[in-house]
């Protein structure tokens, strides 16, 4: 991006999610300034090293000075005690949003915070890694990824397009949904699968004691299912305290769920588990493939290319010559010295047909991605 749409913009908590938003905005040229404050000082060092601010503040109170755009990037445990810290020295009109994961108390309790001069509309953005920090901080993050956005009847109209246009300028794709939905929906998606994960590895832990060659075993599919059980332990904490009331009743319908699968098994019910892995496998089916949250899928193509130098940069390359943008890139399978096959993902049908064509006729192997190939 290389226009301007805030002069100054705020955020508190420049890690992985801050960080990588700072370096966007200021990048990208979205923004003339971005001052940024965290606890961590050596945090701050390393956020303007890496270009994820224009410059380190003392304090909260201090960050937030003549900010129009306010970004609270930190735990929901402490969103409401950093409100309250700033909420007597914010510009009138300012806006000011945060990246929590759970959004149905936080919106209760900091609505009631700020001033009515300001307008705060909960935010979060449905993308991250298993790593966290300003380390691990990346430009693109945002790119492609969905960015939810929970504005209620409070929400002025002129305010909330504001920020969406921003977000968008980042390269996120902004959708509304009310807190409430927001946190069902991420409940459901996203911490549930969190705490199988920790139960997960739990589990493994205690019968790794007696069985130490578990963890060793323990790679391929077992290590992704359970990458997410690396997260932040704090951060995580107060996700499921914050949203525990959906949670709970999330986890009742998933221990149902597995009380009827352990009663198919113990009555060697052959039909019955048959039944419940085909449903399982069918709906599995209609996800969408590696995006960052929400969206329908991407047009896709696998190519098969040779393992040499500078061979994505070539794929790169010629498409870019035809004016086709990769929108997501993915190493799919590889054998050292000889090649692998890799994942294209486009945005529309038009882009992904003419990719195709691009691609065969410099005697790339190349195919469309179906769903039944999933």
């Amino acid at each position: 991006m290389n226009h301007r749409v805030c002069t100054r913009v705020c955020i508190i908590g420049v890690g992985l999610i801050g960080g990588s938003l700072g370096m966007a905005l200021l990048q990208g040229g979205i923004a003339r300034e971005v001052v940024g404050y965290d606890r961590q000082r050596e945090t701050l060092e390393k956020a303007l090293e890496v270009g994820a601010i224009s410059r380190p503040a003392s304090s909260p109170q201090e960050a937030v000075q003549g900010a129009e755009l306010v970004i609270l990037a930190v735990p929901v445990g402490v969103l409401p005690l950093v409100a309250g810290q700033i909420a007597p020295h914010l510009s009138p009109q300012a806006i000011v949003t945060d990246t929590g994961s759970t959004k149905a108390q936080v919106v209760r309790e900091l609505e009631s915070i700020f001033p009515p001069s300001v307008t705060y509309i909960g935010g979060h953005p449905m993308t991250g890694s298993e790593r966290s920090g300003i380390g691990a901080a990346d430009r693109y993050l945002l790119e492609n990824a969905v960015y939810v956005l929970t504005p209620t009847s409070k929400t002025p109209e002129e305010p909330l397009n504001r920020l969406k246009n921003v977000l968008t300028a980042v390269g996120a794709r902004v959708i509304f949904l009310s807190p409430e939905k927001h946190d069902w929906v991420v409940g459901v998606v996203s911490h549930l699968p969190h705490i199988l994960a920790v139960s997960l590895m739990r589990t493994v832990a205690k019968y790794s004691e007696e069985h130490r060659e578990l963890l060793m075993l323990a790679a391929g599919g077992f290590r992704d299912t359970t990458r997410i059980a690396s997260g932040h332990p704090v951060m995580w904490r107060d996700i499921y305290l914050s949203n525990s009331q959906a949670l709970l009743e999330i986890l009742e319908s998933f221990e149902k769920e597995i009380r009827q699968l352990a009663a198919l098994i113990k009555e060697r019910d052959g039909q019955g588990l048959l039944e419940a892995l085909e449903d399982a496998r069918k709906w599995r089916g209609q996800i969408p493939v590696h995006r960052k949250g929400l969206l329908p899928p991407l047009h896709e193509i696998v190519i098969t290319v040779p393992d040499k130098p500078g061979v994505i940069g070539f794929v790169g390359q010629i498409l870019g010559q035809e004016g086709i943008n990769i929108s997501d890139i993915e190493i799919l399978r590889v054998r050292e010295g000889e090649g692998g096959s890799i994942r294209l993902g486009f945005t529309n049908a038009s882009s992904a047909g003419r990719a195709l064509n691009v691609l065969l006729r410099h005697g790339i192997p190349a195919r469309h991605l179906h769903l039944d190939s999933r």
